[in-house]
Formats: C-alpha cells, sequence, structure tokens
C-alpha cells in the first residue's frame, strides 16, 4: 500500500563534491496563524509539543518559563489526580520529575481510562508516550480490584492481564521500556515491570505486566517459537491494552500485513470470549480447551481479513461487524451472503501518531475510520504544522556549494546553539535520505575536523546503542537517516540540518520535530537543490498561508505527477555516485 504525500525519491546530490563558497542563507520563513486539524470524529484540539524527558528537565532545573507553560504543561488547576490518576502513581511521577501532566496527556488520559478506543495525533515531542503509559500504569495497577478482569483462561500461568505496545523497530521498543520502568515506587522498585520482546530479547521469563515488541518479532514468537500455540491462546486472551505506537508507520507500507494480523487475531479473540460468556454454562476447563482448538483452527482463516472491514458501535457497548457467510444456493451450488453478529468488546486499542493523513482511504487516518469508527480522537493545533518556536534557514546548493554550505551550517549551528541556551552540551541532528549519502556525509565532517556519529539501518544494534548513548551524554553531531527522526527521545537539539532535503511531508515533519521542543528554541537548516525546488516551495507557501504542510504534498493529482516525472528525469541524466575521499 502507498503512504499518502510519498514521492519518487529524488537521486542523491551529495557527491561528487567540489569546494566552493556556499550561497548567502536565505531569509527565514515567517509563520501564519496555525489552525487546528478538524476531524469528523469526536476530536479534542489541544496545543502543546516537547518531550517529557526535556520538560522535566526543564523542571528541574528551574528553565520553565510562562511560555513554556502555556504551550506544553496543562494549566495549574490541572494535576494528576484531577485526571483520575492515583496518589501512589502521581507520587512516582513527581519523583521521576514530571510534576504535572502535559497538555496532551490531560486531554487524553481521561479518554484512555474510560476505555475507549483512542487516537492520539498530535505534534513531534508533545508527551504522547507517557500520555498513553500512565494511564495503562492506573489500569494494571488497579486490576487486582476489578471483579471483571477475572474471565477464565486455560493454563495455570495465564497473564489475567496484560497491555501490549508495537513499535516499529527496537530502539523506540526499549525507550518505551525503560520509561516505563522509571516510574518507581518509594522504595525504588518499579511499580510496574515493562520488558522488550524484539532483536536478542527473547520471550522474558518472569510475568510482565506491558510488552514492548515490534510486529514481526510478536508473530515469529507466537508462530515459529510456539508451534503449539499455547501460549499463543494464553497471550492473547491476557491482553487486554493494545498500543500502537508510530501508528501511521504501523499501518502503512510494509508493516501493514503483520499489524492486520494482530489486529485480527485481537479482534477474534473478543468475539470467542463473548460467545463463551453468552453460551450455556459448562465447565470452565471444557469450554476454555474447546476456544483454544478454534482459536488455532479460525485463526488461519481469520488472519487474512481485508483492512476494510467495518464495525459498528451499538449503544450498549456492543459491537455490530459484518460477516461474509458461505450458505447453499437452490441445493446446487454455493453462494455468499452478508450476515451481521454482535460482539461485546473486551480489549481496547490505542493508536498513537505524531503525523496522522487522513485524506484518501488508504491513509493511516482513513484506515483507522474505517476499522474503528467510534474511537475517540485526540488532536494537537500545531498537528501538521511547524512548531512556531522554529528558526527556518533554506539554502539553494548545488554540486558546487554543498561541501561548503554543509560545513557552514553544522559550524553556524554551534553559535546558535551556544547563544540560545545555557547547556555546555550542544547536539546537531544532520539527517541524509540514504545510508550511503550518511556515510559520505560523515566522511566530509571528519576531513573538516568535525567529529560525529553515524545511525542508519545498516548499523547494528550494539553500534546504534552506543552512538545514541554517546550522542545523549556528550553531545555532537549525528548524522542520520529518518531512522533517527522518529520516536527517539534526545533531549535538547538544538539544531537540525537537512543534508538532503526530505522526500515526503511526514519525513519533514519528524525531522523538524527533533529541535525547539519543551518550550525551548531551535534551527532548522535545509539544504536544498534545483530538484528539490518544487517541493520546498510547497512547503514554505503552506507555512505562509498557515496551512497543513502535508497539503502541500497532498493536493492536486497534476501537481504529483509534475513532481514524478521531473524527478525521473533528473534521475536519467544524473552522474553516478562518486567516492568522497
Amino acid at each position: 500500500m502507498q503512504q499518502v504525500c510519498k514521492f519518487y525519491r529524488q537521486p542523491s546530490i551529495l557527491s561528487p563534491f567540489f569546494l566552493s563558497p556556499p550561497p548567502p542563507f536565505l531569509s527565514s520563513i515567517k509563520l501564519g496563524s496555525l489552525r487546528p486539524l478538524h476531524l469528523r470524529h469526536t476530536t479534542i484540539t489541544i496545543k502543546a509539543f516537547a518531550t517529557a524527558t526535556a520538560a522535566s528537565e526543564a523542571v528541574n532545573n528551574g528553565g520553565s518559563n510562562s511560555s513554556s507553560d502555556e504551550t506544553f504543561f496543562a494549566n495549574d488547576a490541572v494535576s494528576w489526580a484531577s485526571l483520575g490518576v492515583s496518589e501512589k502513581l502521581s507520587h512516582s511521577l513527581s519523583n521521576a520529575g514530571f510534576s504535572k501532566p502535559s497538555l496532551i496527556q490531560a486531554a487524553c488520559i481521561p479518554s484512555i481510562l474510560s476505555g475507549k478506543d483512542t487516537v492520539v495525533a498530535a505534534e513531534t515531542g508533545s508527551g504522547k508516550t507517557h500520555g498513553y503509559l500512565v494511564p495503562l500504569a492506573e489500569k494494571l495497577l488497579n486490576a487486582g480490584s476489578d471483579p471483571e478482569l477475572g474471565a477464565p483462561v486455560l493454563g495455570k500461568n495465564h497473564l489475567s492481564q496484560l497491555s501490549l505496545v508495537l513499535c516499529p523497530n527496537v530502539m523506540l521498543c526499549e525507550q518505551v521500556v525503560r520509561m516505563a520502568n522509571s516510574l518507581c515506587g518509594d522504595n525504588g522498585e518499579p511499580l510496574l515491570r515493562a520488558a522488550a520482546v524484539c532483536g536478542k530479547q527473547g520471550w522474558p521469563h518472569k510475568k510482565p505486566d506491558i510488552i514492548v515488541s515490534t510486529p514481526v518479532a510478536l508473530l515469529n514468537y507466537l508462530y515459529d517459537v510456539d508451534r503449539e500455540r499455547n501460549r499463543q491462546f494464553n497471550f492473547v486472551r491476557g491482553v487486554k491494552h493494545v498500543v500502537f505506537d508510530e501508528a501511521d508507520l504501523l499501518l502503512c507500507g510494509s508493516f501493514q500485513n503483520q499489524v492486520v494480523r494482530l489486529i485480527n487475531m485481537l479482534r477474534f479473540d473478543e468475539k470467542l470470549l463473548s460467545r463463551s460468556k453468552n453460551s450455556a454454562s459448562e465447565e470452565t476447563k471444557e469450554l476454555n480447551s474447546d476456544l483454544q482448538l478454534s482459536f488455532v483452527c479460525e485463526d488461519e482463516d481469520d488472519k487474512d481479513i481485508d483492512i476494510s472491514m467495518e464495525e459498528e458501535i451499538v449503544e450498549d457497548g456492543t459491537t455490530l461487524v459484518d460477516l461474509v457467510e458461505e450458505v447453499p444456493v437452490s441445493g446446487v451450488k454455493k453462494g455468499w451472503r452478508r450476515s451481521r453478529e454482535y460482539y461485546e468488546r473486551s480489549k481496547q486499542y490505542i493508536f498513537v501518531a505524531a503525523t496522522l493523513p487522513i485524506n484518501g482511504k488508504q491513509t493511516a487516518g482513513g484506515i483507522l475510520k474505517r476499522m474503528f469508527p467510534g474511537a475517540s480522537w485526540v488532536s494537537g493545533n500545531y498537528l501538521h504544522y511547524h512548531n512556531p518556536r522554529l528558526e527556518q534557514k533554506w539554502v539553494e546548493v548545488s554540486i558546487d556549494t554543498q561541501v561548503d554550505a554543509l560545513i557552514n551550517a553544522v559550524n553556524q549551528g554551534v553559535n546558535y546553539s551556544s547563544q540560545a541556551s545555557d547547556s555546555a552540551i550542544n547536539r546537531t541532528m544532520v539527517f541524509a535520505n540514504t545510508v550511503e549519502a550518511v556515510e559520505s556525509v560523515a566522511k566530509i565532517l571528519q576531513t573538516a575536523g568535525i567529529q560525529c556519529f553515524c545511525y542508519h539501518r545498516n548499523s547494528s544494534l550494539e553500534e546504534s546503542t552506543k552512538n545514541l548513548v554517546e550522542f545523549r551524554e556528550r553531545g555532537g553531531v549525528l548524522v542520520c537517516t529518518d531512522a533517527a527522526a522518529r520516536g527517539l527521545d534526545i533531549p535538547k537539539i538544538s539544531h537540525v540540518i537537512q543534508a538532503e532535503f526530505a522526500s515526503s511531508a511526514v519525513d519533514f515533519l519528524h525531522r523538524v520535530g527533533r529541535t525547539a521542543r519543551a518550550g525551548q528554541h531551535g534551527l532548522v537548516t535545509s539544504l536544498y537543490s534545483e530538484q528539490n525546488c518544487d517541493l520546498v516551495a510547497a512547503v514554505r507557501e503552506a507555512e505562509e498561508l498557515g496551512k497543513p504542510v502535508e497539503t502541500a504534498f497532498s493536493r492536486k493529482r497534476g501537481f504529483r505527477n509534475k513532481l514524478k516525472k521531473r524527478g525521473r528525469n533528473k534521475a536519467r541524466d544524473a552522474s553516478p555516485v562518486a567516492e568522497v575521499l
């Protein structure tokens, strides 16, 4: 499935390299008025941006000012307790540095605590991770006192209640686990136990409360490791809350088949549990045995259900789903008819994203509209817009000027960081579109005497982890692909450089969202070439008119085809990539 706003990737301009003076910086753009994204679902509109980590540091350092309070934190009348969070968890949050909730957290926590399916679509760095971790922790801590959670499950060591968080990559999984385990009691022990099932980490030996995994790793375990499906049935039955972090990425592209398969597995279990509650009373063991056999057999047919399946939420809390059944017709051959089945919901689905295009049936937002029509939507005012605290610089380059422009941008970023922040550590992220371009940029900077770290998909997990840790602790320059643009919580990034202009509006928003977080200011320097001019002009026009950036990439089909055709022609005439050094 193609994702809206995705464009033909332009050829790299990072080689061959020749040294010549860079062109002068273009004037920074002026942001127009910002308007919220209106969805046709139940929508809560808020203003919020910044990371929970950076916000915690700002509070601890006494650095939060009135402007950052207005744009990140909820007003003084809103506290963790007023949102329905227990005193125990509130105290743990305060000890971790989160004395009060952010605006996005104040908006989404009540919705998640209510048990409704929830879509949280808010700009990068608005505190969304704690926005779902806090209500999940509250639910899990109170699970023992809830009589409705004692449904019989096959096996002695079943998971009575479990939260599942799905992320697109291992690094993000480990980050969510660290954030969940950082919520500790007075004895210093985590209130809940979160465990990652991905990378080299297998299924935990000790029963966790929250499992964080990638879709592929989870399916590999359920189908390949557990071939007899005993744990599969217990696991799926035990899952009561499912979070899809970076939902727009998970619901489109290469992740879609695995994610839809998991959703169908979970929904099928809801139907089985609903049937078991409505059936005649039987022995618990016999009932569960029959359900497990049904789960194993029917799962093979159910896992390929089309993503367009729609549901209707009924007033009594049950769900009405359209099913297609095979029936005899005229006693000659089999035909098909559509039937409707009611089933009681027993799981909660939470979707979290910083970019969520809704125009078109095949976009992530369009898919969620069809699959979860009754979900509550929580949206930020600056969703798909630029953070107004960003200072934007646009530099048009050519093959002759790109190297000098890149080095000049890095050096100017260091000076900007020194003026804008009192911190002794400066952090700059440099983005390129391919692994080869990242390696070329790193060589250029190292030749110029600028030390840097690299982060891309070809790096080993150990190397990636080491580079990120050193970048967090020591600062400096991180040269990376868009793998580092999503979800990674690195505080106080003062400067983002696009050595190659982003290939889509979604990537552009995630890149620039790495800086100007927690009420701080940030600088974005975008280097672009003639082949990017139309895209850059469209983005800047959207900014000046106060429109969402996604409209610049998803408007008329003729505009998109024009860009694609121009890109192909230039790719045909482009010179091959040469070795830099």
